[in-house]
């Protein structure tokens, strides 16, 4: 049974002329960020696979969970179109396994409504959420998956 773990960058800093691109993380989301790996470690769902948004807060959250999967960096996720991004996945080869989406809200908090019917609450700053679903990637569909876990710096 395929999973998606679908995660928020953790907190970026802000600084007064910095590209969107460029912003990078907050020392508090690097803590955050070490955490949610550790989490993640904890539940048994370490990703086969990453795809991560090209910008530097989204490539240092993705440095602090330290994990040792593939990477492929894809602007379509730093783009922020939830139907982009989930055409992106149901792309992916057929093969059963765990995918880490690291990206950026709001399509993060989008995807995990629409796949997992769930995450009312909002989608926090390094927040994630685990989507199982049934079949292949290609079957991936609004609607098609459950909502397994979901986790938020905030609740440590």
């Amino acid at each position: 049974m395929p999973a998606l773990i679908v995660l928020r960058h953790a907190k970026a800093e802000s600084p007064l002329g910095t590209p969107d691109f460029e912003r990078p993380l907050a020392a508090r989301g690097r803590s955050d960020a070490r955490a949610a790996g550790d989490e993640l470690r904890a539940v048994g769902r370490v990703p086969d696979h990453v795809i991560c948004s090209p910008a530097l807060r989204t490539r240092q959250t993705l440095e602090e969970l330290r994990f040792g999967a593939t990477v492929e960096f894809d602007d379509r996720v730093y783009d922020n179109d939830p139907e982009a991004i989930l055409d992106l996945l149901r792309a992916r080869p057929d093969e059963p396994g765990t995918l880490l989406l690291v990206g950026h809200n709001p399509s993060m908090h989008r995807l995990v409504l629409d796949l997992g019917g769930a995450g009312d609450e909002g989608f926090p700053t390094a927040a994630t959420a685990v989507i199982e679903f049934d079949g292949e990637w290609s079957d991936l569909w609004p609607g098609a998956g459950r909502l397994a876990s979901y986790w938020t710096p905030r609740a440590r």
